[in-house]
């Protein structure tokens, strides 16, 4: 452990503690958003320990009615009372919970002006403390094999949430455009991570330089090739529920372009580290390379990595909508008419627009990269020519 930590500076140590400032303040910045929807209601944590399913009935898979469920509350002001609560089946199985006695739940109680329980809606399983688990066991896993670096992995993490969190979301709500919002916000992930990651080295300066550049394009053929494609960005799950909530006046096809930006931002910083980092060996190994042979050096790197890169934003696009082709694929529906709908076609936007600013990001970092470190070459020549 301590071999893994040894390499800590006093500059990253004290950039590392800024950040950690940085995010206090972001996690406890207001998203504007904090009104309570349900007047005179507590959400709290609570166990069922009997159920009632005489009111439910079966309709092939589906089930209808209300299961009535007996919970003993575990969390609020009404803390260790027993009330009757209701779970209503909308008739899907992707919204609808069925619960046994044992299970711990989240419930919302709605109170009357004397603070007693007139309604109790079983809302969820509870399972923050199984997410909260499972996000120690990766911190504690990046830790021991990174150490230092895997806490600064931790930091960028952290901040690449609150961001979209706490500004990317309110700021759209809002009605700020999306795209320059996203781009924004992406950009601010992208020098974060990266500085956190590689600390304030030429490699990270090259990196976010051809990562930025290659953003702009990216948001560029977003916002052109999804208005060729003719997609509202309506096609986005629940997006249209927005409109109906109050927000009218939200652009969902600009929410949806920015989307397509965001989806692959982090395969792009992430390539533009992997060049950068490459050649930054390459010229320590060989200070003597030609800005010509740094860049094919990159572009010769690039092509290996970007196969597998590519590969990987197509299996994560493809994995969320597996159900989709399997759907299709039973219903015999035939190859032109799975092309032409709406929510293949955007995948197929996500998926090529994403992998096209890929492959961009070798050659801009590998340009980038030898027009940095020729110059630092060209210094060092000079200094060592007027020593002579």
């Amino acid at each position: 452990m301590k071999n893994v930590f040894k390499k800590i500076n006093k500059k990253e140590a004290v950039f590392v503690s800024l950040f950690v400032l940085i995010l206090t303040v972001l996690a406890l910045f207001p998203t504007g958003f904090e009104k309570q929807i349900y007047i005179n209601s507590e959400g709290v944590r609570a166990k069922v320990t009997a159920v009632n399913n005489e009111g439910t009935y079966s309709t092939g898979l589906i089930k209808q009615g209300a299961q009535s469920c007996t919970i003993l509350i575990l969390s609020g002001e009404h803390k260790g009372e027993t009330a009757e609560a209701t779970n209503l089946y909308v008739g899907k199985m992707e919204f609808d919970k069925v619960f046994v006695p044992g299970d711990t739940v989240w419930v919302l109680l709605e109170r009357d002006e004397a603070n007693k329980i007139i309604y109790a809606n079983m809302v969820e399983h509870y399972r923050a403390s199984k997410e909260l688990f499972l996000i120690c066991i990766f911190a504690v896993c990046i830790i021991l094999f990174s150490g230092f670096t895997g806490i600064r992995t931790l930091l960028s993490f952290a901040f690449a949430l609150l961001s979209i969190w706490k500004i990317l979301i309110p700021c759209m709500l809002k009605g700020m455009n999306p795209m320059l919002i996203a781009l924004l916000v992406g950009n601010m992930i992208t020098v974060a991570t990266l500085l956190l990651v590689a600390g304030f080295t030429k490699k990270a300066f090259t990196a976010i330089a051809g990562a930025v550049s290659c953003s702009l394009v990216t948001c560029f053929l977003a916002i052109v090739w999804g208005k060729i494609f003719d997609i509202h960005g309506a096609v986005m799950q629940w997006s249209e529920s927005l409109l109906y909530a109050g927000f009218e006046s939200l652009d969902l096809t600009s929410i949806f372009q920015a989307g397509i930006y965001l989806a692959c931002s982090g395969a792009i910083l992430d390539l533009s580290i992997d060049i950068s980092a490459a050649l930054d060996e390459i010229v320590k190994n060989n200070p003597q390379v030609t800005r010509k042979g740094l860049i094919m050096s990159g572009l010769t790197i690039g092509r290996s990595v970007v196969g597998s890169q590519t590969t990987t934003l197509l299996l994560a696009y493809m994995g969320s909508y597996i159900s989709v082709m399997m759907v299709y694929m039973a219903q015999g529906t035939p190859m032109m008419n799975i092309l032409n709908t709406k929510m293949i076609a955007s995948e197929i936007l996500h998926t090529f627009v994403g992998c096209i600013g890929l492959v961009l990001v070798s050659p801009l970092t590998s340009v980038v990269c030898g027009l940095a470190y020729n110059r630092q070459k060209n210094a060092i020549e000079s200094q060592e020519a007027i020593n002579i």
